[in-house]
């Protein structure tokens, strides 16, 4: 499966979960690397990654990615999302993006694939796609992990956004100062 493949590759990092999620599927949640980390020593072992997608939830087949949400810090790292994820995507994949550095909504088209950007600067991935996606806590009773990230990816097929369509371009140079809330031991 693909995202034993990623896992292989080093490439899922602060891992939740990884299992099936029926009907050849696997889902994934955790965080996805975008950057990796220079190789550290002469074992080939790396640093921690420079770049990440933050409470990725991921649901592919054997060989392509059919839904990808998750948590940047920068949409700037869309490139490297698609760079290093691209030639596993498959046709019409859904991709809904929170980007805590724009303050506006927005799709962008990229490779074939609509991105959703959305703003978000502090909150949980999950929690914030069960709200937009117009689920409720009885949508998922009785599931497995996986069978609710495929629950969550049935209801993206219906999901019809409101927000303006723009190039790349425009959607990088829309990038605020705004930079991910920190929250510590007080």
């Amino acid at each position: 499966m693909l995202l034993d493949t990623f896992e292989t590759q080093g490439l899922l990092y602060n891992s939740n979960f990884k299992e099936s999620a029926g009907s050849g599927q696997q889902a994934y949640r955790g965080d996805l690397v975008l950057i990796e980390g220079e190789v550290a020593d002469t074992q080939g072992r790396r640093k921690p990654p420079v770049a990440t997608m933050v409470g990725a939830v991921v649901l592919a087949d054997a060989t392509h990615l059919k839904f990808v949400a998750g948590s940047l810090d920068d949409v700037a790292h869309l490139t490297p999302l698609v760079d290093q994820y691209g030639s596993h995507f498959a046709p019409g994949m859904g991709a809904l993006l929170y980007v805590v550095n724009i303050d506006t909504p927005m799709q962008v088209d990229i490779a074939g694939i609509r991105f959703v950007l959305l703003p978000l600067d502090d909150g949980l991935v999950w929690n914030e796609l069960v709200d937009e996606l117009h689920l409720e806590k009885s949508d998922f009773k009785g599931q497995s992990s996986g069978e609710k990230v495929a629950t969550l990816y049935k209801a993206w097929q219906d999901y019809r956004p409101k927000c303006e369509s723009v190039a790349l371009d425009v959607a990088l140079s829309r990038a605020t100062e705004a930079r991910r809330a920190i929250h510590g031991a007080v």
